[in-house]
């Protein structure tokens, strides 16, 4: 819980909480399982600390600001102000309040030194331990011994700077979210352009957006071999609406410029109007992740695809859309001619008859068994 303290009140000392009591280094003799169980534990007190440390650093931001007088105007957003010079901890609220998925659960990016491959994975407690995880037997999503852990502060911090400050090893961090949350809405809507033609149809889609008064933001990825369109909710919209929303501004963008073909069109996230069978829903990458930031990558770039010189003044000013906004802009759609169809990716690795699978990944009731038609007719479209 962040401190919330005024000119009029401060407390004369803020104790810092922390176990004082300096652990002892272990006796040589001391088995590897009690090794990494005394480690677990100095990595929750060190994350503890810097929890405690972010909690402070927004005290005194506040303080610093100075107090708000009688007459003196509330501001209309507490982030509008922050810029590259604020205080980290207004950067990480700032970030949080943007790009929200499930809070209950994050991933994080791997890649294995000896066979090269790479992926993201949920954040767990109990990951590789003896006689719990059972990876790569059990799925994540079907182990009983889950625990996984919720997308903390100190996480967004490691993701920002790169590396996890609770940590010794120099392993990069790079976290994604799962933008479905469990009743099926989501706080925003990204779109992934990631072909080589991904510059011409992304500004030909932040165009649509700007003609049909859309605040869009475009992030070059961390590959910097592609892109993605964020726009931003004030509240969490059904999923079904906010793809809705992609759909028709994929259609106007096409239908404006129908020499483009949008081929560079990967997939929206969320990827689901509602959350699949016993899943998660795809996840998608947070952005200004260091590394690549370092080079160029995973920040926003303006329509001549050049790097804001103050991401965090722009992300700031970013505006974001309410449900009767988007309800408004969808309105006109009255059915599939005047809509693309985006359907959703199969989530599911055992599926053996894709076709079958509606967008949602649920499957309906079988249909009453009958006769078969003499005649189907099918329709080829890209």
């Amino acid at each position: 819980m962040l401190l919330h303290l005024t000119a009029s009140w401060v407390s004369p000392t803020v104790p810092l909480p922390m176990n004082t009591e300096v652990p002892a280094p272990p006796d040589p003799s001391t088995g590897s399982q009690e090794r990494e169980r005394l480690a677990r534990e100095i990595e929750l007190e060190l994350a503890s600390i810097e929890a405690r440390k972010l909690e402070l650093a927004a005290a005194l931001a506040g303080l610093r600001q100075g107090p708000n007088g009688e007459n003196e105007p509330p501001a209309r957003d507490p982030h509008e102000r922050i810029s590259a010079h604020s205080p980290s901890a207004a950067k990480i609220a700032l970030f949080k309040s943007l790009f929200r998925g499930r809070e209950d659960i994050h991933a994080r990016r791997f890649e294995s030194r000896k066979t090269g491959r790479a992926g993201y994975q949920p954040v767990c407690q109990n990951e590789w331990a003896v006689g719990i995880c059972e990876k790569p037997r059990i799925r994540c999503e079907a182990c009983k011994q889950r625990a996984f852990v919720p997308l903390t502060d100190i996480a967004v911090q490691s993701h920002l700077r790169g590396a996890d400050p609770t940590r010794t090893d120099s392993r990069e961090v790079t976290l994604g979210i799962y933008p479905l949350l469990n009743d099926d809405t989501c706080w925003f809507l990204a779109i992934d352009f990631d072909k080589s033609s991904w510059r011409e149809d992304a500004a030909a889609f932040m165009e649509t957006c700007r003609l049909k008064s859309i605040p869009a933001a475009l992030e070059r990825s961390r590959s910097g071999n592609g892109g993605h369109v964020w726009i931003l909710f004030s509240e969490p919209l059904p999923a079904a609406t906010a793809r809705r929303l992609g759909a028709f501004l994929l259609t106007a963008t096409m239908e404006r410029r129908p020499e483009i073909g949008l081929d560079s069109y990967d997939r929206m996230f969320p990827n689901q109007d509602t959350l699949p069978r016993g899943g998660f829903g795809n996840l998608i990458a947070l952005p200004l992740q260091r590394k690549p930031r370092d080079g160029g990558n995973s920040v926003f770039v303006d329509e001549s695809f050049t790097p804001y010189a103050d991401q965090w003044a722009f992300l700031a000013a970013v505006r974001r859309m309410v449900l009767s906004e988007v309800e408004a802009v969808t309105a006109p759609v009255g059915g599939d001619s005047e809509c693309l169809g985006v359907r959703a990716p199969i989530l599911d690795e055992d599926e053996t008859q894709p076709w079958q699978v509606p967008p949602s990944g649920r499957r309906p009731d079988p249909p009453p068994q009958g006769a078969l038609p003499d005649q189907i007719d099918l329709v080829i479209a890209n």
